[in-house]
């Protein structure tokens, strides 16, 4: 499957300029305030052969917060906001919480991954030169090349392909180990339960 996406985006991309290029990504990505959906994340650490994999769910609230919950191979939450970061081990397992409020560079990391989940284009050339080009009539792919002194020490690129929503998300690390998540099942609907909205009022 991995083998034709790239065969498909070699036979389909057509090149833009870069002012451009975010002008036509902009306008093919849905204006959605609210994004849920499946993930599946592989990670390959440099010197281990097999990737470690896992799945969940998410809710990318845009004014709230994202929701990051891991289902396999172990349960953990992770819940994402403008002003914080929270993580808990499974049901009743060790937890932290962050302020982005004292950690500035928490902040510049809450920013990042809000971006790279929403596909915005406009914060990332903050941080990132921006190239790529655009895929059929619906689909994009950006290469990602950090600016920020910070963000080269911790990567080399990143790279995001989608069409109206993020589809997938690709970073490769300065120390050899790279991510690939899978988004799958996207839908803005529907709004955040009780739970959900508890967390992300934290």
């Amino acid at each position: 499957m991995k083998t034709l996406l790239v065969l498909t985006c070699a036979l389909l991309s057509v090149s833009a300029h870069a002012g451009d290029l975010v002008k036509d990504v902009r306008a093919r990505l849905a204006d959605a305030p609210l994004v849920r959906g499946q993930f599946e994340q592989k990670k390959t650490v440099a010197g281990f052969k097999k990737p470690l994999v896992s799945k969940g769910d998410f809710l990318l609230a845009r004014d709230q917060g994202v929701l990051w919950n891991t289902r396999t191979p172990f349960a953990s939450t992770l819940t994402l906001t403008r002003k914080s970061l929270s993580a808990q081990q499974g049901q009743g397992g060790a937890a932290y919480h962050l302020d982005s409020t004292k950690e500035p560079a928490l902040a510049a990391v809450n920013e990042l991954l809000f971006a790279l989940l929403a596909g915005d284009v406009s914060t990332l050339q903050k941080r990132f030169k921006v190239e790529g080009a655009l895929v059929g009539t619906t689909g994009w792919r950006l290469e990602l090349t950090p600016t920020d002194a910070g963000l080269a020490r911790v990567f080399k690129h990143i790279q995001l392909e989608g069409d109206a929503y993020v589809r997938q998300v690709k970073m490769d690390e300065t120390r050899g180990d790279s991510s690939v998540i899978l988004f799958d099942q996207l839908t803005q609907t529907p709004p955040p339960d009780g739970t959900e909205a508890e967390r992300l009022g934290k």
